[in-house]
């Protein structure tokens, strides 16, 4: 899996005055399970260190970008060089994209904006802006933001899920294969939004007999726009309360009332998701329940990532 992330994020020094940002959470835990493609477009345009910039965002005028102190405008200099940026990752098969916070060129939604030298608010930097644009349901998110718990949890499920369905589209040789695949995603689709998991399951039902590839790159558009849905506790204890329905056989009415009332903690944030997944993961070993064992909701991406034990990681 490959991710690109702000080059001083990865430890390089690029920022105005030749240091770096170099986040942990990226460097000692995503690492494990990814390779990484540094971009940095003011390091680019203007080289480092330099002077720091700014957006401004005059009325009746283009926004534009300047330095702090000369008042250069720069704002040429820097677009060129995120087209440049952007052209490259388009060249990459990146399955996310994480950003340096509050860069004029890297924030997404925290980059200051100034009118008359006075800040005004806070927007999506001019990269950050870009990408969005030219990456259509990528993940991406801001170093910042994924200390969130909840934000956190949802850009991993994201990009593992981002790179399962672009897997599967390199390789795919059988309509047999997507079968399988949409049914091991059923609960965690269902998770995210119900009315676009039952429009893919219409894509793979193929009644107007399309072509393998056809059906493949409409599923996989749809998937991914599915799969781009924040998690909601609400849409979770839906998913939890079906997959407890295979039990109804198994269990003992004490088993039943004890799992119920699991759920209604998490539903409380009293305990956080991870404790009544450990426990249905528990009973579909016990029960021999292949379908749900397979089921992505309970294993989106490795456990030892732990993004479940957080009590904040739903909301």
């Amino acid at each position: 899996m490959l991710l690109a992330v702000s080059s001083c994020l990865l430890g390089n020094n690029v920022r105005y005055d030749g240091s770096n940002q170099m986040n942990k959470f990226v460097l000692k835990t995503l690492s494990e399970y990814a390779q990484f493609v540094s971009f940095c477009p003011e390091h680019l345009a203007m080289g480092t260190p330099r002077e720091t910039i700014r957006i401004i965002s005059e009325k009746e005028k283009d926004l534009e970008l300047k330095t702090v102190f000369s008042k250069e405008d720069v704002t040429t200099k820097v677009l060129e060089a995120s087209k440049k940026e952007i052209d490259n990752l388009k060249k990459q098969e990146i399955c996310g994209i994480i950003l340096k916070s509050k860069s004029p060129s890297c924030g997404l939604g925290s980059t200051k904006y100034y009118e008359n030298g006075m800040p005004q608010g806070k927007k999506d930097g001019v990269f950050a802006a870009m990408c969005k644009e030219k990456f259509k349901y990528l993940p991406i998110e801001e170093e910042a933001r994924l200390n969130d718990a909840w934000l956190r949890e949802n850009f991993i499920m994201q990009i593992f899920a981002y790179s399962d369905v672009e897997e599967l589209s390199k390789n795919i040789a059988k309509f047999k294969e997507l079968v399988e695949f949409h049914t091991s995603y059923k609960y965690l689709l269902q998770s995210k939004n119900e009315v676009l998991y039952r429009e893919l399951g219409n894509i793979v039902a193929n009644h107007e007999k399309k072509s393998l590839q056809e059906v493949m790159d409409e599923y996989k558009e749809l998937f991914k726009q599915t799969i781009a849905t924040k998690s909601k506790i609400s849409k979770t204890v839906n998913v939890l309360e079906h997959m407890v329905g295979f039990f109804k056989k198994d269990l003992t009415s004490q088993e039943k009332i004890e799992l119920k009332d699991l759920i209604a903690q998490y539903k409380e944030k009293i305990i956080p998701l991870i404790t009544v997944i450990a426990l249905i993961k528990m009973f579909s070993v016990k029960y021999e329940k292949e379908f749900l064992l397979k089921q992505k909701f309970l294993h989106p991406y490795p456990d030892k990532l732990a993004l479940r034990s957080d009590i904040n990681s739903g909301k």
